[in-house]
């Protein structure tokens, strides 16, 4: 009997995540041979959410609830979840009913065609225009910095294969990016499509701060083209600085009553001084995270975890 684990971060999702947990079950009926486990991490929610996930925990000895001590972030909570899972499949899906739990086994089939991880697509998304708009910089990234192969569109509902979720515990620092460890761990990586819901309650919890600071621990974490690019624009400063310097100088001795401007000197000081400090900001951005790692910062910190005895 092949068995799937279901990870579910949980933020502000109080009123949604039994329905959620119901359909899950409810789908799985359909296909009796399989066993599950649903593993719902509570990311220091400000809701009642963990007292619901307490609640579901202790009335189904499938179902597992760990309450993190303060707010990691999704990727963090994903990871504290895929270290309780035992599954030869995990599936990963949000918590506000917005990804179909009903059509997980699109999903399912979708693997057993022999692909590692299958991301669902949405034709249509349900989210705001900044969310969108969030999610279209997010896969311009990925495409540029991480090698995310073009076409492939990544979503926060996905199944990998056991062996994936393996590969992905190996990383042990803070700042957890999980599609970069799905990146760098295989390419064998396929689209299925599925309904995307509209948000049942609420808000989403990522405001322009999380995209933000997503988007920087995305490409700090596992690329270093960033400072490439750093190492490209300076060289072109250098050049054109240099370039000036000649038209100056040329200037000059072909026109000698032609006062030197103090403006052009100003405008090229700012210039040169703001790239500078931004080269130097994302050089720090990366000196940071290597000290924060030797540190041995923590990816997550479990306060409990709840589940129903056998």
């Amino acid at each position: 009997m092949h068995k799937i684990s279901f990870v579910i971060p949980c933020y502000g999702s109080e009123t949604t995540i039994e329905i959620v947990v119901s359909e899950i079950i409810e789908t799985l009926r359909q296909r009796p041979q399989y066993d599950y486990e649903i593993v719902l991490v509570n990311d220091c929610s400000p809701d009642h959410v963990w007292e619901r996930i307490r609640v579901l925990a202790l009335g189904n000895s499938h179902i597992t609830g760990i309450n993190l001590a303060k707010n990691f972030g999704q990727h963090a909570a994903l990871m504290a979840g895929y270290r309780q899972c035992t599954g030869d499949l995990v599936i990963s899906l949000d918590d506000d009913g917005q990804t179909p739990a009903g059509e997980l086994f699109t999903l399912v089939d979708k693997i057993g065609e022999g692909w590692d991880v299958v991301y669902a697509s949405y034709e249509h998304k349900m989210h705001s225009g900044f969310r969108n708009f969030g999610t279209w910089m997010n896969e311009r990234m990925t495409e540029s910095l991480i090698g995310k192969p073009k076409g492939l569109k990544v979503t926060s509902y996905f199944v990998m294969q056991r062996f994936i979720a393996e590969e992905i515990l190996r990383y042990q620092n803070a700042y957890p990016y999980i599609e970069g460890l799905i990146f760098r761990a295989t390419r064998h990586i396929a689209n299925v499509p599925v309904t995307h819901h509209s948000r049942m309650v609420g808000e989403s919890g990522y405001t322009f701060g999380k995209l933000l600071a997503l988007w920087f621990n995305g490409f700090t974490a596992f690329s270093v083209k960033p400072l490439r690019i750093a190492t490209v624009c300076g060289t072109a400063s250098a050049f054109l600085g240099f370039c000036y310097g000649l038209y100056v100088i040329v200037r000059k001795l072909v026109d000698s009553s032609i006062e030197m401007g103090w403006s052009s000197i100003i405008a090229s000081i700012f210039f040169l001084g703001g790239l500078i400090l931004v080269m130097l900001g994302l050089i720090g951005e990366y000196i940071g995270r290597i000290y924060i790692s030797i540190n041995n910062a923590p990816q997550y910190t479990i306060r409990e975890i709840v589940r129903k005895e056998s």
